[in-house]
């Protein structure tokens, strides 16, 4: 085409330029307002995971089931969630992040409208799951949307800025807004409310967004999949059972043998296949394994401390939903202190060596504090100082581990390693959610059968929620010396992450941007 070459030079309104800076400012536009609607999807799934909390007990009340089963109502969502976002990854690249992204805020919508309306306990958990499920196709394609449009480094690094925000506050929006919806209408509007923002963002996505080619070379390893769910749901499944069974039952016994050898058979068929799900040299990196393990254990406390500490507010002190939501401020003080430290001086300066252990000791000392609860009150003495403890050591260790959980990955394995921590921390609130109701339900049942008391359920309650506090405790202490031996000395960690790196991969000095990527 020889007449296309001279057309730059051209006379002609070229003085002005509108023609390049309308080609320049409308793509512009376009990338922030593809960046609102991301933020909108993130925002939604971030606060359901949150927003049910509160409602739970009104739920409760309203469908009549029992304190042992209530975990599931938020272990199905964060399971389906958690086990599924990696497959959610690489159906993105199989079918297209838009066609994905559209997949997975109508498919939330229509579980959210589902659960709603759902007329028992089974269908809430059904509705929760498929939730979990569509949430975790609609993440990753989300977040590949956000970097594919954003290819200036500045530019992304500041869009990246936003999308954390909305990660870090889509947790409180999620308390206090389930609050308000609760207290003065139903929480049955705790889901109904992702329907809204669904459509919101479906009206700017089909518009706005352009779907990237597919990745010829993607493949869905079908085996791993389905192995590695169904480890994970074996495995949580016995621990929610040990409340009514026993921990020695068959019944509880059975599916954690059983998840365990669905996992490690999952472990055997990556190393074997040419498409892994999860590719193992990931994990064997002493920094990112660590930065998983971190992400896990921060996953079981805080889920499982919130879903006690929310029952506790609200069915031994009386708070009202919305009283309840706000109860939990201090918590979210306490994050953002510790992921604002964390990620501009403390990593840099002190490292994970130092960084995460420490959070470790002083989320602790928050479930050490919690076992000082009584029935007769106690927030503003015990409740609110444990959950500015519990922020500021979760808060460390979630930065730290969304900072360098993707660090150094190969480029084709980078969107693996970066929802793996995601992945772990979900994986861990769903166990954490099982675990601790599982111990506090016991301990309750055991107290009752043994104590006669003029206090009844409350005291048998809070007896229940203070053995549980007793075991985090002890977990986040062992947490603390494990990654205190795991993680490296600073000086080597960049050596390490480097030498794991290939060509393009992300270095270790971006870990800020990675933790912006979550």
């Amino acid at each position: 085409m020889p007449e296309s070459a001279p057309q730059p030079a051209r006379p002609g309104p070229s003085p002005a330029a509108p023609p390049s800076a309308s080609a320049e400012t409308e793509p512009g536009r376009r990338r922030w307002l593809i960046l609102a609607v991301v933020g909108i999807a993130q925002l939604m799934v971030v606060l359901d995971a949150t927003i049910v909390n509160i409602a739970l007990p009104s739920a409760q009340r309203a469908l009549g089931f029992s304190t042992t089963d209530r975990q599931w109502v938020i272990t199905a969502y964060a399971l389906a969630f958690g086990g599924l976002l990696i497959v959610g990854g690489r159906l993105s690249d199989l079918l297209g992040r838009k066609r994905t992204f559209i997949a997975g805020l109508a498919g939330f919508a229509a579980a959210s409208a589902v659960g709603g309306a759902a007329p028992d306990f089974g269908a809430l958990v059904a509705a929760r799951a498929v939730q979990g499920g569509f949430g975790a196709l609609l993440a990753p394609s989300a977040l590949a949307l956000l970097i594919t449009n954003f290819t200036d480094e500045r530019e992304r690094g500041k869009a990246l800025g936003i999308y954390t925000a909305i990660a870090g506050g889509g947790g409180a929006v999620g308390l206090i807004l389930g609050g308000v919806l609760t207290e003065y209408l139903s929480w049955r509007w705790c889901l109904y409310v992702n329907v809204a923002f669904a459509v919101l963002a479906l009206a700017g996505a089909i518009p706005l967004i352009r779907n990237q080619p597919r990745n010829p070379e993607a493949r869905l390893d079908v085996p791993g999949s389905i192995l590695v769910a169904g480890g994970l749901v074996g495995t949580v499944y016995g621990f929610s059972q040990a409340a009514t069974n026993g921990w020695g039952a068959a019944a509880t016994i059975g599916p954690i043998v059983a998840g365990v050898v669905l996992l490690g058979a999952f472990v055997a068929v990556e190393r074997r296949v040419a498409h892994p799900l999860m590719p193992l040299a990931i994990i064997a990196n002493r920094v990112r394994g660590s930065a998983y393990l971190g992400a896990l254990t921060a996953g079981i406390g805080l889920i499982g401390a919130f879903l006690l500490i929310t029952y506790y507010l609200q069915d031994v002190q009386g708070f009202s939903p919305l009283r309840t939501g706000l109860a939990f401020l201090p918590f979210i003080a306490g994050v953002v202190v510790a992921a604002n430290f964390v990620s501009n001086r403390g990593l840099r300066r002190f490292g994970p060596k130092v960084i995460v252990p420490a959070g470790m000791i002083v989320a602790a000392a928050a479930a050490g504090w919690l076992t000082g609860l009584s029935v007769h009150g106690g927030y503003g003495t015990r409740v609110a100082p444990a959950l500015v403890l519990l922020g500021l050591g979760t808060g460390a260790i979630i930065t730290t581990a969304f900072s360098l959980g993707p660090t150094g990955a190969r480029p084709a394995d980078s969107g693996v390693a970066a929802a793996l921590v995601n992945s772990s921390n979900q994986v861990g609130g769903s166990l954490g959610a099982a675990l601790l109701n599982t111990i506090a339900a016991s301990a309750t049942a055991s107290y009752l059968a043994h104590h006669a008391t003029g206090l009844g359920v409350a005291a048998a309650t809070v007896h229940g929620d203070v053995v549980s506090f007793v075991f985090l405790a002890a977990l986040f202490g062992a947490g603390a010396v494990i990654t205190a031996i795991l993680y490296p000395r600073r000086a080597t960690i960049t050596a390490r992450l480097s030498a794991a790196a290939g060509p393009g991969s992300l270095r270790p000095e971006q870990g800020t941007s990675v933790q912006a990527a979550r």
